[in-house]
């Protein structure tokens, strides 16, 4: 439960290839044949700019570490983990957009916080262990793809058709830095009556790479089904517990050669906790052989707190008198704090699918409400001031509506000789209601209003012929600001919504053994929201609209089977990410003000031009296999200055994974080993990290904080099937 999220950087930008871990020929093929059809509701136009990860893809990187990790594979990816071992708390991002940009699902339903508008995984552990299939689309996408869809979409499904034997599986994972993950889940399959119910239940630690930086995370699973002719429900719930000690500070630069591992933080209790439960009811009806339906209906509570020691802070920081000893006043004492969320988060999707011969129509939307409390406890003070035990030093509510409607319609055309064309267009409308306490005209805190009304069009064309597709995508998204930006702002100065015009063209041709994907993007920006270090009206460094700036590059994905028992693949991407004019704001000690520098056409923040990886899997049988897993990540900067002082440098990181599953072993199902070896050159890098600076003494000066990643780690996996 972070309340704020500082800058973060790229780092581990590579495509998904984890079909081609198959042996032969018919299976590569087979597979990609699978993903061209529909995925949660993405029509197959879009297939070329998203990766789908399998349940067999996640079980192979599935060692306990958190999602993002698990999708490091996928084109475009950044990811990065505070305690430097991918547990706790980690992040990711697309094409340069933050979680923040990313619409993130599961079976349908917003997991993004309304208010921060970020993905915490670390509130979910060992999600991957119920999933089924993950599914991340680039660019824009469809509407069907989430209400909030703004530079790329993340659906996670937890159930398929289910399977009709049951079974039983207890998976155990140990590694570097005392991690240690054990789960254990179950299934009666699907029974003569239609019902099923499945479970999980997994326990994660470790120390993590960052001194002190442990984590400790529960998570639970429990899903009960009907599946009928033509009816299925489901009802699922997800419960989860962390306690983590915090490493959101990062390392500082100087501190970086001679401890990696540093971290500021020492009090024994700097730890955040929150416990979130989601509960969803599902239903999928087949009214007619043409018409379907589909309602689910969600609730997730969260309540949770972070703890901080703060040495020598003011009293009147908290609104608190000064303490008063004999004919001493002191103004400062050391205090601990915590800084509660306490928050509901309900509403429903819905979508009508409609076909008639080569025509599809889907009428959909979803409405959802959020009710979050913010409040601030004093636990302890060095000097006891006059105030009540467990005092609060703020206390405010916050209200976020969020209603969306959409129609989509879909034909396909047969062209006769092995060749086809497909077409989509895509309305939305989505509006957003936001009441929080924040500062009004006179500098006065009061309850606000703030409303949004988004219209976001999209439209698709794909042409396949023989061996050969083409196709071109676009759309435009808009994305409001979010709670930071309301609260610590007037409304004179408070930002604007972001704007997104969003143009995908790609190729894509297959061989008998091999295959090659070509993606061109544009992702043109306007009011997009970014730090300047300028600070605002009520004296707070907020994010400011620039009024343009662009992403536009090539993503390359090639695979080629060498032979039955070798499998090469590639990627490479290029991409230029720029801002035309932006201007910087630094604080000027010497005299209290700010000091300006406007640069031209200068590298957004956490872009790295070049990215290129490859992967390389041995079978040398059936059950055992290796991969070599290498990717380089061009330099990138900390701010939006392009300055050479503030940067995060190339690195080049190599994993080796061994595989080993027999099918069936002494009264076993299965049994599967594996073993992942990551940064087997030990490798000193930094995915991510953030920078300030300030004037004094007439001199600019800056100080970098990076979030070092651990050298050579490995993580030794069992899993039992029964």
């Amino acid at each position: 439960m972070k309340s704020t999220i500082v800058c973060f950087s790229a780092g581990l930008l590579v495509p998904y290839l984890g079909f081609a871990q198959q042996a032969t020929r018919d299976t590569l093929l087979q597979e990609k044949e699978i993903e061209a059809v529909t995925v949660t509701g993405i029509p197959y136009i879009t297939e070329l700019t998203r990766s789908t990860l399998k349940k067999t893809d996640l079980q192979k990187r599935n060692y306990g570490q958190d999602m993002p990790f698990l999708l490091n594979f996928t084109p475009s990816v950044v990811i990065t983990s505070d305690a430097g071992a991918g547990v706790g708390y980690t992040s990711m991002r697309v094409r340069g957009s933050d979680p923040t940009r990313i619409n993130t699902t599961i079976n349908g339903i917003p997991l993004n916080d309304a208010e921060s508008q970020g993905v915490f995984w670390v509130d979910l552990p060992d999600l991957a262990s119920s999933a089924t299939s993950v599914t991340l689309q680039r660019g824009v996408g469809t509407s069907t793809n989430g209400a909030g869809a703004f530079g790329a979409s993340l659906n996670i499904q937890t159930f398929d058709k289910p399977t009709d034997q049951p079974f039983a599986e207890f998976n155990n994972s140990w590694g570097s830095f005392n991690t240690w993950k054990h789960t254990l889940q179950a299934s009666t399959g699907k029974m003569q009556n239609g019902f099923v119910v499945d479970a999980r239940l997994s326990k994660i630690k470790s120390d993590g790479f960052i001194e002190r930086a442990f984590s400790d995370l529960l998570g639970v699973y429990l899903s009960g089904g009907y599946y009928g002719k033509n009816t299925t429900l489901r009802l699922v719930t997800l419960q989860g517990r962390e306690r983590t000690y915090q490493a959101w500070n990062g390392v500082p630069e100087d501190r970086l050669k001679e401890n990696r591992r540093f971290n500021v933080y020492d009090y024994e209790n700097q730890v955040d906790n929150y416990n979130q439960n989601h509960y969803q009811a599902i239903l999928d009806q087949q009214i007619t052989s043409n018409l379907k339906a589909n309602v689910s209906l969600f609730y997730v509570r969260g309540f949770g707190y972070y703890e901080e020691f703060k040495k020598k802070d003011k009293f009147s920081k908290y609104g608190l008198p000064d303490v008063v000893i004999g004919s001493t006043t002191i103004e400062k004492s050391d205090i601990i704090r915590r800084r509660w969320l306490d928050n509901h988060f309900y509403g429903g999707v819905y979508s009508l699918d409609y076909t008639q011969k080569t025509w599809n129509f889907i009428l959909g939307g979803g409405w959802n409400r959020y009710e979050g409390k913010h409040f601030g406890e004093i636990i302890w003070a060095e000097f006891a001031p006059n105030a009540p035990i467990r005092y609060r030093y703020y206390d405010n509510d916050a209200i976020k509506v969020d209603f969306n409607q959409f129609l989509k319609i879909a034909n396909e055309w047969n062209l006769g000789n092995n060749s086809k064309i497909s077409a989509f267009v895509d309305g939305q409308y989505r509006y957003i209601g936001y009441n929080f306490l924040g500062f009004d005209q006179n500098l006065q805190s009061t309850q606000q209003d703030a409303e949004f009304h988004f219209f976001n069009p999209k439209a698709g064309v794909d042409y396949a012929w023989q061996k050969h597709r083409i196709y071109a995508l676009w759309g435009i998204a808009h994305r409001e600001p979010n709670r930071n930006d309301f609260v610590e702002s007037t409304p004179a100065s408070r930002p604007k919504a972001e704007r997104l015009n969003n143009v995908e063209l790609g190729y894509q041709i297959t061989w008998s053994r091999a295959n090659l994907k070509i993606n061109n993007f544009l992702m043109d920006y306007t009011n997009e929201l970014i730090l300047t270090g300028k600070v605002n009206d009520v004296g707070a460094y907020t994010r400011t609209n620039v009024p343009r700036s662009r992403r536009i590059g090539v993503e390359l994905e090639g695979n080629v089977e060498l032979s039955k028992k070798w499998i090469w693949q590639a990627s490479f991407t290029l991409s230029q990410n720029k801002i035309p004019e932006f201007t910087e704001f630094v604080d000027d000690y010497d005299n209290g003000t700010q000091v300006s520098f406007t640069y031209q056409n200068v590298d957004l923040a956490f872009s790295p031009r070049i990215i290129a990886a490859q992967q390389l899997t041995f079978k040398p049988w059936n059950a055992f296999e290796i991969g070599l897993l290498s990717k380089y990540v061009g330099k990138q900067y900390l701010d939006n200055t392009q300055n050479e002082n503030r940067k995060l440098d190339a690195f080049f990181v190599n994993d080796v994974r061994f595989a080993y599953t027999v099918p069936t072993f002494k009264g076993l199902k299965e049994l599967r080993l594996g073993l992942l070896v990551n940064n087997i050159f030990n490798e000193e890098y930094e995915p991510n990290g953030y920078t300030f600076g300030y004037i004094v003494g007439g001199q600019r000066l800056w100080e970098n904080y990076y979030y070092p990643q651990a050298g050579t780690n490995f993580l030794l996996n069992v899993g039992l099937k029964f």
